[in-house]
C-alpha cells in the first residue's frame, strides 16, 4: 500500500514539476519557432536545396533530436556554417538524392562517434581555428546573399556584372533587403517592442512590401520569391518528400562528403552546446556523447526524408533561454509549430520575398565574422591570430574541409614552436672566475623539448658548473634523457662538470589519475 502511495506521490510530483514549466517552455517555443521559421527558409535557399527541406529539417530537429538529447535548452535545426558544404555537396555529387545518401552515412558515423564517446573531440581543435572556420562561413554568407538582396539573378552575379551596369537590379528587393537589414539592426534596442523576434518582423515587412508593389511598375520577379509546394491532400505531401540514392552507396566522394558534415556538424554541435550551458540559469551540463547521438538519428532521419544536416544552433538555442525555456519541451514544441505552418499556411510562406531572408543571412554571417572579432583575435596575440587569418583565407579560398586543415597546420607550429621554448629555466651565478649554472627542468619534459635543450647545452662555456635540476619533472622523454647523460659523458673534455639532481634513468609516462591523486594530496 505504502510502495502504491509513493508511486502515486511521485507521479503527482512529475505533473506539477511539467505543468509549472510547461508556462515557460509553451511560451518560449513560439518565439523560437519564429525565430526559426525565416531561419529554415535561409538556409535552404544558401544550400541551394530546395526550400521545404529547410522546414523538414526545423521539424526534425525540434521533434526528433530534442526527444534523444541530453540538453534541456539546445534548439536544433539546419545550419548556417553547414550552407557552403551542402551548397558544394550537392553540386559536385550531381544530385540532392546522391545528397541524401552522404547526409544518412554522416548521421550514422555521428551516432557512431557518440557511441564510441568521442564527444571530447572538440577539445582538440583550437578555438583560433574554430574562430576563424565561423568567420569564413560569415563571409561566405554574405557574399552569396548579396544577389538576392540586389535583386539579380546569382548565376548572372559578378563584380564585374556590377560595375559594368549589365546586371539588372532589382529596385523593390533592394528596399526590402536595406530595410530589413535596418530592422535587424536597430529592433532589439527598443526594449519594449524586443520581445517580438527581429526576424518575424523582417518576413511581416516583407510580406506587406512586396504585396505593395505587386501593384505597381516596379513588382518583384516571382523567382525572387520563396517557392515551397503548396498540396491539397495528402497524397500532394507525401510526394515532397525524398528518398536517398542508395545505388550511390560505394561512391567515394559521397564517403568524403558524409565524414566531412558528421566532422563539421559535430564540432558546431559539441561547441554550440558548451555556449548554451553558459546560458543556462539551472548551470545544467550537456553530456556530449548523448548529443552526438541524437544528432545522428535525426541526420539520419532528415537523410531518409529529404532534409538538410543539421547542428545544435546557437541562434536558436540562446533565444529559447532568453525567453525563459525550462525544458527540452520547448524545442519539441517548437518543431510542431512548424510542422503546423508547413501543413496549414504554405501560401503565406510563399508570399516571403527571398530579399528579406537574404537579410536575415547576411545579418548571421556578419555576427559570426563581425569586426570585434578580429580585433579580439589580433590582442590575444600572433599564436592566435596568424592560425585565425590563414584559416579564414583557406576556407575562402579552398573549402572548409581544406581550410581548417590548413589553419590545423599553422596552429600546430605555433604550438609546437611555444612548446619548445619551455622545457626549462635557468639560472647563472659567478664566484671569482668561476660559473655556475644551474638548469631547472619544466613539470613534463617531451621530445619536443630536445632541440630547445640540446640548443642550450651547446652555447655553455668551457669551466662552467652545470647543475641540471629535475626535482619538479614527472615525466623526461627517454631521447631528452640521452641528450643529458651523453653531454655529461663528453663535457669533461671541455672542462664543465655537470652535477645530475634528481635524474632518474628512466621515467614512465604518468597516468591522470596519479596526477589527479598527487593534486589532491598536495
Amino acid at each position: 500500500m505504502q510502495d502504491r502511495n509513493s508511486i502515486f506521490s511521485r507521479l503527482e510530483v512529475k505533473k506539477y514539476i511539467f505543468k509549472n514549466n510547461l508556462k515557460h517552455d509553451l511560451p518560449a517555443s513560439l518565439v523560437v519557432f519564429l525565430v526559426a521559421l525565416p531561419l529554415c527558409l535561409g538556409i535552404a535557399l544558401a544550400s541551394g536545396a530546395p526550400l521545404f527541406a529547410g522546414l523538414l529539417t526545423g521539424v526534425i530537429g525540434g521533434v526528433v533530436v530534442a526527444t534523444f538529447s541530453g540538453s534541456q535548452l539546445s534548439v536544433s535545426g539546419p545550419a548556417a556554417g553547414l550552407t557552403v558544404i551542402v551548397l558544394g555537396a550537392i553540386t559536385q555529387l550531381g544530385s540532392y538524392q546522391t545528397f541524401l545518401m552522404a547526409l544518412l552515412l554522416a548521421g550514422a558515423i555521428q551516432l557512431i562517434f557518440g557511441l564510441i564517446k568521442a564527444g571530447s573531440v572538440s577539445s582538440y581543435f583550437p578555438s583560433s581555428v574554430i574562430e576563424g572556420m565561423l568567420a569564413a562561413i560569415g563571409l561566405t554568407l554574405i557574399i552569396n546573399q548579396l544577389p538576392y538582396i540586389l535583386g539579380i539573378d546569382p548565376s548572372q552575379y559578378s563584380i564585374a556584372a556590377i560595375t559594368s551596369g549589365t546586371s539588372n537590379f532589382g529596385i523593390a528587393a533592394i528596399i526590402i533587403g536595406v530595410l530589413s537589414l535596418g530592422i535587424l539592426i536597430y529592433w532589439p534596442r527598443f526594449k519594449k517592442l524586443s520581445s517580438v523576434p527581429a526576424p518575424l518582423v523582417v518576413v511581416i515587412v516583407g510580406i506587406v512590401l512586396s504585396y505593395i508593389f505587386s501593384q505597381t511598375a516596379y513588382a518583384i520577379d516571382p523567382k525572387q520569391m520563396v517557392a515551397i509546394p503548396e498540396f491539397s491532400g495528402w497524397k500532394e505531401f507525401s510526394g515532397l518528400f525524398m528518398m536517398p540514392d542508395f545505388s550511390t552507396i560505394l561512391n567515394p566522394q559521397v564517403w568524403i562528403v558524409a565524414g566531412t558534415l558528421a566532422i563539421v556538424a559535430s564540432l558546431e554541435t559539441l561547441l554550440g552546446i558548451e555556449a548554451v550551458d553558459k546560458l543556462d540559469k539551472k548551470k545544467r551540463t550537456s553530456p556530449p556523447n548523448k548529443e552526438l547521438i541524437a544528432q545522428g538519428i535525426g541526420n539520419m532521419t532528415s537523410g531518409m526524408l529529404g532534409g538538410l544536416p543539421m547542428t545544435s544552433v546557437i541562434v536558436r538555442s540562446s533565444a529559447n533561454a532568453n525567453s525563459g525555456a525550462k525544458t527540452k519541451m520547448s524545442a519539441i514544441f517548437h518543431g510542431c509549430w512548424l510542422l503546423l505552418s508547413l501543413l496549414f499556411i504554405p501560401g503565406l510562406i510563399n508570399m516571403i520575398p527571398l530579399a528579406g531572408l537574404a537579410a536575415v543571412l547576411i545579418f548571421t554571417g556578419y555576427k559570426l565574422t563581425r569586426i570585434d572579432l578580429y580585433k579580439h583575435m589580433l590582442h590575444k596575440g600572433w599564436d592566435q591570430f596568424v592560425p585565425f587569418v590563414v584559416t579564414v583565407m583557406a576556407v575562402l579560398f579552398t573549402d572548409l574541409l581544406k581550410g581548417v586543415a590548413i589553419g590545423m597546420v599553422v596552429s600546430i607550429f605555433y604550438l609546437l614552436r611555444n612548446n619548445m621554448r619551455n622545457p626549462y629555466f635557468y639560472h647563472i651565478q659567478q664566484e671569482g672566475s668561476k660559473k655556475d649554472l644551474r638548469i631547472n627542468l619544466a613539470e613534463e619534459v617531451s621530445f619536443l623539448n630536445k632541440a630547445a635543450i640540446q640548443n642550450v647545452l651547446s652555447q655553455i662555456p668551457k669551466e662552467t658548473n652545470v647543475i641540471i635540476d629535475a626535482t619538479n619533472s614527472r615525466y623526461i622523454d627517454p631521447d631528452v634523457l640521452e641528450t643529458i647523460f651523453n653531454y655529461k659523458h663528453n663535457a669533461v673534455s671541455k672542462g664543465i662538470i655537470v652535477t645530475l639532481k634528481n635524474v632518474k634513468k628512466q621515467y614512465t609516462v604518468p597516468k591522470l589519475s596519479d596526477n589527479l591523486v598527487e593534486e589532491i594530496n598536495s
